[in-house]
């Protein structure tokens, strides 16, 4: 797809927003920030994983752009702390003289990595790509969408997870508050914000992770009684759907 029809796509729908995270003022404010919002993307600038964090309190992120050799937590740490609480996109800008930079970026769970010095066309090139990738892989709608997921079943009460072949999976007081708001729109999409309104009486004192990091233990409760992945399944930028049958 040519550059001006890339351009028109990305008029048609909300700016995709990106933190970028470097300690260096002159590459973040000077070149990786302006870059990035001539191509389209909404950019906001940061120096640490201390202030990703307590940003991402409030605003949401579709991307982060993080320097792997930021100060203090670096971006290795930070893209495995976000990978193991979130479906967020991560690209790391590595050090391209250091042989297993490439590597531990991957592990770390990055869907990307830059070399430095850094190419804005490259850069803004391999956004894309993600985001394309992102976008085919999890913006659906339903499960009507993608194959039936068969056998799973919840209690009525909701306290406990049927898997197809029948192992229990018991929940806690949070787990089963969080199921049964999804279990009301049963395969279909509910929002994070109404999500987090179910967990909570004040969702301004909320803290978004607590609603991340459950799904993850969920999940991984899940796998672990199991063998089996849970299906309650990321729609990126939108929420969260979970399909079962009520016994």
């Amino acid at each position: 797809m040519k550059d001006r029809e890339l351009s028109l796509v990305y008029s048609t729908t909300a700016p995709l927003r990106i933190a970028v995270v470097d300690a260096g003022i002159a590459s973040r404010e000077t070149a990786l920030l302006p870059a990035l919002r001539n191509a389209g993307f909404r950019a906001h600038g940061l120096a640490s994983a201390t202030e990703l964090y307590r940003t991402m309190l409030a605003q949401h992120f579709d991307i982060v752009l993080l320097d792997a050799d930021l100060p203090g937590e670096n971006g290795y740490d930070m893209a495995r702390h976000l990978r193991t609480s979130s479906d967020i996109g991560i690209a790391v800008i590595i050090d391209a003289d250091h042989r297993q930079a490439p590597i531990r970026a991957l592990k770390s769970g990055a869907d990307l990595y830059i070399p430095k010095p850094v190419d804005t066309e490259l850069l803004i090139a391999s956004l894309r790509s993600l985001v394309r990738r992102l976008t085919r892989t999890q913006d659906f709608g339903s499960v009507a969408d993608q194959p039936p997921v068969r056998g799973w079943q919840m209690e009525a009460d909701g306290w406990c997870l049927f898997s197809p072949h029948g192992d229990v999976i018991p929940l806690t007081a949070t787990e089963h508050t969080l199921i049964g708001a999804l279990a009301t729109r049963n395969g279909q999409v509910i929002t994070r914000e109404a999500l987090i309104e179910a967990m909570t009486h004040n969702a301004y004192e909320f803290d978004p992770h607590r609603l991340e990091m459950t799904i993850y233990r969920l999940r991984l409760k899940s796998r672990n009684i199991t063998g089996e992945t849970l299906p309650l399944r990321t729609v990126r930028s939108k929420g969260y759907l979970f399909q079962c049958e009520v016994r």
